[in-house]
């Protein structure tokens, strides 16, 4: 199959500002991957993201130097390595198939897609008091997420508590602990019925896991990237966090699922900042997920049209229209 591969950068205005343990952003700048075949045309987002030494100009520069080269997903592993440049790539090439064929990445799969997933809902790293604010305003959605920067992290689920009594919440510290702020973090936060914390150590400090205790569960999010980092993981971590622009694409990411689970990890599909073109191709993990972190579009000041439709936590797959 001869493919044409074109490219086109992308920014989505955020709805305010997103804030977490590394910094703030307002803009969420985003690659669109189009291959056509000339009658038919696929489309894949993916975000360059800075904490993995990527930049819009990176990926780009990845993509250029190889785009006459891809035909295929099979052959993509060994064309591009795992992250956002072979998941723009991936996903293209999933979305084709689908509409060459006249079906579904589902149908594709053999998989029947969930009418609609309860997906998390992210509260920026904020003070208390503005915390509180915005969880009363989102008081009704079924999971919280609590971006935290080890700094005043009690005061602020305390507050998130107090203005979302009846949600879940789990907390992302974003590597932004050490020992002794989890040692004394982690009773309380077991109190306050926090359910889940993501990444809360460095990536080079994480084997202190191996012997702190765990009554809340942990969930490895920069700590894993695709199925070879999963059995240094084993005996740290509960969950893993499998986002798309980590693993390279859907492709990997379904192999990696499978894996995770026979080693005995309990799974979380998240995403970056993005629009529902990134959301599309991780609802097809997000159907089988313990927890579901596909809340990208509602950061935005607006969506893609034909989108997934999130209405008070609850997600529902986007138009194959859009994407897949």
């Amino acid at each position: 199959m001869v493919c044409i591969l074109s490219i086109a950068v992308e920014k989505w205005p955020i709805a305010g500002n997103f804030t977490i343990a590394r910094g703030s952003k307002t803009v969420a700048e985003v690659i669109v991957v189009t291959m056509s075949d000339g009658v038919h045309s696929g489309r894949g987002e993916c975000v360059p993201y800075a904490r993995y030494g990527e930049t819009v100009a990176s990926v780009l520069e990845q993509i250029n130097a190889f785009k006459d080269e891809i035909t295929t997903r099979e052959a993509l592993a060994d064309i591009l390595p795992a992250g956002a440049a072979r998941n723009a790539v991936d996903c293209a090439l999933w979305d084709l198939s689908a509409k060459q064929q006249n079906c579904t990445v589902f149908d594709l799969l053999g998989k029947t897609p969930a009418a609609s997933i309860p997906t998390a809902f992210t509260l920026s790293v904020d003070t208390s008091t503005a915390m509180e604010a915005c969880a009363k305003t989102v008081a009704h959605m079924p999971l919280l997420k609590v971006k935290l920067a080890g700094k005043d992290d009690l005061e602020c689920i305390a507050a998130v508590r107090r203005g979302a009594p009846n949600a879940a919440l789990m907390v992302d510290a974003n590597e932004s602990w050490d020992e002794a702020l989890y040692t004394s973090l982690i009773g309380p936060f077991k109190d306050l019925g926090v359910i889940a914390i993501e990444q809360p150590f460095p990536v080079d400090a994480d084997d202190c896991l191996n012997y702190l205790p765990r009554p809340i569960p942990i969930v490895a999010d920069e700590s894993c990237h695709t199925q070879d980092d999963l059995s240094a993981l084993v005996g740290k971590y509960d969950y893993v966090n499998i986002k798309l622009d980590k693993t390279g694409g859907l492709t990997h990411a379904l192999v990696m699922e499978k894996t995770a689970r026979a080693m005995g990890f309990k799974i979380m599909v998240g995403c970056m900042v993005s629009t529902s073109l990134s959301m599309a191709p991780a609802m097809v993990l997000a159907k089988d997920a313990e927890i579901v972190d596909l809340d990208g579009p509602l950061l935005l000041q607006k969506d893609r049209p034909e989108g997934v439709s999130i209405i008070d936590g609850i997600i529902k797959p986007a138009s194959p229209k859009l994407w897949g």
